[in-house]
């Protein structure tokens, strides 16, 4: 039996209108002991997490716990992409067995859950599991979390992927909201975010409009 192609995209693709992105505990008490990721690339990860999503207007919820009393304050790197937005703080560990958290999701309604933070093992596993119990597609970007020690980041990934989570990286969650360069809409901020967060693949952009004027599509 044959198979017709079509120029659309799959359905497990993420769009910046069908999830909500959740930023947890990118604070200074975790960072300490977060060893599976240099403290550079990961905040300069969470940045274009964050900017991506602001810049295409996703369904944020930025939560930390003890914010004031023990583990101080989100990164500025994120709070900055996202002024006068109100941080959930917490008591509990797992994101999801917060109150006003679940209050928040709800209040969204999207049934696809995107998750960066710090601990992979802990912040991050709790909600995936939860939500994945709960009938919620979950996604991790797992280069936007850090754990104690790599063995503890690469096991809390794999327990994730086992329970149906799907794994991607900060660079592809940017460039899956874009996934067009005739999108010219967004073209300039998309390509504006990757020069300042993506690395070498930035600094590819940056070569080529400086010696070439050069633009994709």
């Amino acid at each position: 039996m044959s198979i017709t192609a079509t120029p659309t995209p799959g359905a497990k693709l993420l769009t910046p209108t069908d999830h909500t992105l959740i930023m947890i505990d990118f604070q200074s008490q975790m960072s300490f002991a977060t060893h599976s990721i240099d403290a550079i690339t990961l905040r300069n990860n969470a940045a274009l997490v964050a900017n991506a999503a602001a810049g295409f207007k996703v369904s944020t919820i930025l939560t930390t716990v003890a914010k004031s009393s023990f583990s101080g304050p989100m990164y500025a790197e994120i709070t900055d992409a996202f002024p006068g937005q109100d941080l959930l703080d917490r008591t509990s560990m797992n994101t999801w067995e917060d109150a006003a958290v679940i209050k928040q999701i709800n209040a969204i309604g999207k049934s696809r859950i995107v998750l960066s933070g710090l601990w992979t093992s802990v912040c991050i596993v709790g909600p995936a599991l939860s939500a994945i119990d709960q009938g919620f597609e979950v996604y991790v970007i797992t280069d936007a979390c850090g754990d104690v020690s790599a063995e503890a980041h690469e096991r809390a990934v794999e327990r994730m992927i086992q329970a149906g989570a799907r794994p991607i990286t900060a660079l592809q969650y940017l460039l899956e909201l874009q996934r067009d360069w005739a999108r010219t809409e967004t073209y300039d901020m998309t390509t504006g975010i990757a020069k300042k967060w993506g690395g070498a693949y930035g600094l590819g952009i940056t070569y080529a409009k400086t010696m070439f004027n050069a633009h994709e599509g």
